[in-house]
């Protein structure tokens, strides 16, 4: 301060109008480069010099014109990339002196906000006028630093505190756009300061529309989304005029706090204030509807939009994907990449439909996809790249997914954990161990999905002695304390080798709390094993939950009808038709040509039914000649040996295979992807079927993938 002080005393009015003089050259013969000409190197320039040319504007031009004005405001553009020190004291002393320091206040907020780095250091709250002033005389006016670009602050240097109070004491918070701006620069990230910004918008005097919209979005990013509700409410108490802009970040308040409720009455709202025709607004109406699993006013939605986006076709596909209208949305991306729609997708959209094909394990399908990300320039995103590995791998096709991780010139630890992943569910335990030692040997470090997919590799090969390691490895090794679905993976691992007791012992002394989904994964294991006793105790610890359903019956069912205990079986399916308990029905897809093929047990709804049937006679014929025999435990009813075979001839998988059988040429792969397990018999029967035909069946169940080649499988009969 006193060295500046020193250049005021020593600098009269002509050397500041030599110093104006020359700042004006300096930027005319482009002795200061623009910011985005590419000049390479950094400019140093003296910060008393930077000083005195601001100063000397004022002093000069009292009243400057436009051009000056622009001159001036140009030496500010500039301040972000001089990594220089500049004297932030001289910033706030010209902003005094300036005839238009509103504006150069609002210049200097600018900048400072975006290049904040550091923490917020809170020092109080709700500064009046006599605090501002308590606040300027407390803390000196230390510089600021440039360096790189970036501003390198210091905690303990509350600038932002020392501009809010000088906009105080000077009444410049009656300006509406500097208020405004110094509201954004706390409510909004990187500060995001909710409750402070609420008092500094209550201390404006008169504020308008943009200060409502700047806190209510401010509220849609915070952890108290509901108090924009009320804020957005508040503002139509004192009838101040709403816009699309306040109505979109209210509703994304309503979204965030799960409230369908508040989310109608904003679109009442919107038709009454005539705000329909804003495709930005209607676009994140769809959203919320879509958020609460409302397919059907978020299609009428976008029927009402009158000038589509790429933007709203995602938001539909995204709920076409939430509301399981998988093959919905895939006919969406055919509409959308047609000339007629207006608009093309995006890398966004073929993230969407890839999940999609992932979902319905529609491998054509995903492979056009990738056609379409290569030719139009997104191949190089890491996301889609990422996607893509989990696309392949999901498919069945574990070679295509290995050749997008390869051709990746970066890796993140998402990359490697889908890699891993894609080799455990596709039967390759030991390629994913190998794989997990490549990634650490990159560099990269692993996270609790690395270690869900390594878990899961162990427990569908049966590498109990590795996954024990793996566990103990995660907190000693990596600093990751194990979650449930690391516990549920182990868990896994043990029951399906046999080890009931020893999973049971894990359940109840493991570190968190199991849920019902770990004491499932075990009651399968009592299945598999036919353990009755146990699988009884872990029904109790459901009912305890409160959180049994159909599925765990069946399974309880399974484990009767596995040791020919009848009289329970009977017992229990009283007892699920008295709660009124429905079993899922199972469902296998088949994709040929693009098209997704869908069938049920007993289907009849198929176009070429009668051919499917003929032709699944004509297989079981094939098959039981090469000594193929219905495993009638998979059937849950007290029939026949006959009965029960005839009853287990027609599983939804049967009827898909015997499809791609039908329709598609000799030697060609049959993928098929199932909602539930794969039962023992529909195992043996793809089994003996690719043997016999030569043909590759990969299905797709609940938990993994079987590949079925040459009357093996790649489980080993372990699933």
């Amino acid at each position: 301060m006193a060295r500046i002080s020193s250049y005021l005393y020593l600098f009269q009015q002509k050397l500041a109008v030599v110093l104006y003089l020359s700042l004006l050259a300096c930027l005319g013969c482009g002795w200061l480069p623009e910011p985005m000409s590419g000049a390479v190197g950094p400019v140093y320039v003296p910060s008393g010099l930077l000083a005195l040319c601001l100063l000397s504007q004022s002093i000069v031009c009292p009243c400057p014109s436009v051009a000056r004005q622009h001159t001036f405001f140009r030496c500010f553009s500039y301040f972000r990339s001089w990594p220089c020190k500049v004297g932030l004291s001289a910033w706030l002393k010209a902003a005094g002196s300036c005839p238009f320091r509103q504006s150069l206040m609002v210049i200097f907020i600018r900048p400072l906000w975006a290049a904040f780095n550091c923490p917020f250091d809170s020092r109080g709250t709700g500064l009046h006028a006599v605090e501002a002033q308590i606040t300027l005389r407390s803390f000196p006016l230390f510089p600021l630093h440039f360096s790189c670009g970036n501003w390198e602050i210091e905690r303990n240097e509350p600038h932002l505190l020392q501009i809010q109070a000088h906009i105080i004491v000077t009444s410049l918070i009656q300006d509406p756009t500097v208020s405004l701006h110094i509201l954004s620069r706390f409510a909004l990230p990187p500060f995001r300061e909710t409750p402070y910004s609420r008092q500094i918008l209550d201390h404006i005097p008169r504020p308008n529309v943009s200060h409502y919209n700047t806190m209510v979005r401010a509220y849609s990013m915070s952890s108290s989304p509901e108090e924009g509700f009320y804020l957005f409410e508040k503002m139509r108490q004192k009838r101040i005029p709403t816009n699309p802009f306040a109505c979109s970040f209210a509703i994304k308040c309503c979204m965030k706090f799960c409230s369908l409720m508040g989310g109608l009455q904003i679109h009442a709202r919107v038709l009454r204030d005539g705000y329909q025709l804003d495709s930005q607004l209607m676009t994140t109406l769809m959203d919320l509807y879509s958020t609460f699993e409302k397919s059907f006013e978020a299609c009428k939605l976008f029927d009402e939009i009158p000038q589509r986006d790429t933007v709203a076709w995602n938001v539909l596909i995204s709920c076409y994907i939430r509301n399981q209208r998988t093959r919905d949305a895939l006919c969406l991306f055919d509409n959308l990449n047609r000339e007629e729609s207006g608009c093309k997708p995006d890398d966004v959209t073929c993230l969407l439909v890839l999940q999609a094909c992932a979902h319905l394990g529609a491998l054509e399908f995903g492979e056009k996809i990738h056609r379409y990300i290569s030719e139009h320039g997104y191949g190089s995103k890491m996301n889609l790249c990422n996607s893509l590995i989990a696309m392949y791998s999901k498919c069945g096709s574990l070679g295509m997914a290995f050749e997008v991780f390869k051709g990746m010139p970066e890796k993140d630890v998402v990359s490697w954990s889908a890699m891993i992943s894609g080799l455990a569910m596709n039967g390759h335990g030991r390629d994913a161990i190998e794989a997990f030692g490549a990634m650490q040997r990159a560099g990269v470090f692993p996270d609790d999905q690395t270690f869900t997919g390594v878990l899961s590799a162990c427990s569908h090969c049966g590498l109990v002695d590795e996954g024990m390691v793996f566990l103990d490895r995660m907190s000693k090794d990596f600093g990751i304390l194990p979650n449930i679905h690391h516990y549920g993976c182990v868990v896994d691992l043990l029951g399906r080798a046999g080890l009931l007791d020893q999973a049971y012992q894990l359940i109840t002394s493991m570190g968190v709390k199991p849920d019902s989904t770990i004491w499932r994964t075990l009651l399968g294991a009592c299945r598999i094993h036919k353990h009755v006793t146990l699988g009884e105790r872990v029904i109790e610890h459901l009912i305890e939950l409160k959180a049994q359903e159909s599925g765990d019956y069946v399974l309880l069912l399974n484990l009767y009808s596995s040791v020919g205990d009848w009289e329970k079986v009977k017992e229990l399916r009283e007892f699920m038709n008295e709660k009124g308990l429905q079993t899922t029905p199972g469902c296998s897809t088949i994709e040929l040509k693009g098209v997704v093929h869908e069938f049920v047990v007993d289907d009849v709804s198929h176009p070429r039914i009668n051919e499917i049937y003929q032709m699944l006679d004509e297989i079981n014929k094939q098959l039981k000649i090469a000594g193929y025999v219905a495993e009638i435990t998979s059937e849950l009813h007290n029939l026949g040996a006959e009965e029960k075979g005839n009853a287990l001839s027609y599983h939804s998988e049967k009827l898909a295979i015997a499809f791609g059988v039908l329709a598609t040429p000799p030697g060609t792969t049959i993928r098929v992807a199932k909602n539930l397990r794969i039962c023992v018999d529909c195992h043996n029967f793809a089994k003996v079927l690719s043997g016999v035909y030569n043909r590759e069946v990969i299905i797709r169940d609940r938990l993994r993938f079987h590949h079925f080649r040459e009357g093996r499988c790649s489980c080993n009969d372990y699933w």
